[in-house]
């Protein structure tokens, strides 16, 4: 970020309205989910717990980097340095998960209709999203645990935004195992959800070119739509900071990768499923009239 007076107020404003949008746009979709009963269906289940998920993991860093901003210290410290750094694991791995337990969804909806109720049950729903937390919990803890055993020979101060790298090569103890831990850990457990997604839309494809119907072809594609394009903002924002040649100052890198993780998938995620899912914008349309609530009531 910029350390010019003159800009703080903009780009304080700019995160503030940022974080809002997000937290507003997510919670509405949460509550839609809950209020209309069309949408009490696995797809819309997974979903908003995919709108939770982004409103911890945007509340893990932009606070944080609002008060900075308001109090003019741009520093963290060691130890909310290494909460942070926990928390965005287990909450960005939460996204990860979630984004491949709902391709395996949409995979059951349209390659097995029939079997879709009986696969996706309400306990099989909840076991994968345990199965997701419990994932990402055991993930975070490797590197955590693995980040306790570093030494520092000064007072660990980030600017903004912390990444396990960051803390990794601000170390003067060996880091060799907690290099190896990351990329290890990051081919295994981002390249399995991956592989899986694809594995589920090479299926998809296939089917829906099978189908005879094209009003149903047109239905798989809306329902897939949403949710691809979840994927490639995710994936793409994070290979696209991580691979671009153009960013080469380290704490500009952080910011920039922080700002493309945490902050513009999941506020563009509402935006995303609210305009590109009918039953989603009914119940949208129904949630603000105040018509579900009447429903429910009567």
């Amino acid at each position: 970020m910029t350390h010019d007076p003159e800009l703080q107020p903009l780009i304080f404003c700019l995160f503030l309205s940022i974080y809002l949008i997000t937290i507003l746009g997510n919670l509405l979709i949460i509550l839609a989910e809950r209020a209309d009963f069309s949408l009490h269906i696995p797809m819309f289940f997974f979903l908003s717990n995919l709108s939770l998920n982004d409103i911890c993991l945007s509340s893990t860093t932009i606070p944080k980097l609002l008060v900075n901003i308001q109090t003019q210290d741009q520093k963290i410290i060691y130890t909310g340095c290494l909460s942070q750094v926990s928390f965005v694991l287990i909450f960005g791995g939460m996204e990860n998960c979630l984004l491949a337990v709902m391709a395996y969804d949409q995979y059951d909806a349209i390659c097995q209709p029939l079997r879709y109720q009986v696969i996706l049950s309400s306990d099989f729903c909840v076991l994968l999203l345990v199965l997701s937390l419990l994932i990402s919990t055991v993930h975070d803890l490797l590197h955590t645990v693995m980040a306790l055993r570093l030494s520092f020979c000064t007072n660990v101060e980030i600017p903004h935004f912390c990444e396990l790298a960051q803390l990794i090569n601000l170390a003067c103890s060996d880091t060799f195992i907690n290099t190896l831990l990351v990329y290890s850990a990051a081919n295994i457990f981002f390249g399995v959800p991956i592989a899986g997604i694809i594995f589920s839309y090479t299926k998809i494809v296939s089917s829906v070119f099978r189908m005879h119907s094209v009003g149903g072809r047109d239905k798989a594609f809306s329902t897939c739509g949403s949710h691809l394009s979840v994927v490639f903002l995710f994936y793409g924002a994070g290979f696209g900071v991580q691979l671009s040649p153009t960013v080469v100052d380290s704490s500009t890198k952080n910011a920039v990768a922080s700002v493309m993780y945490i902050v513009i998938p999941q506020m563009m995620n509402p935006f995303i499923y609210s305009l590109r899912n009918r039953e989603m914008k009914i119940a949208l349309r129904h949630l603000i009239s105040g018509k579900p609530f009447l429903f429910l009531c009567s």
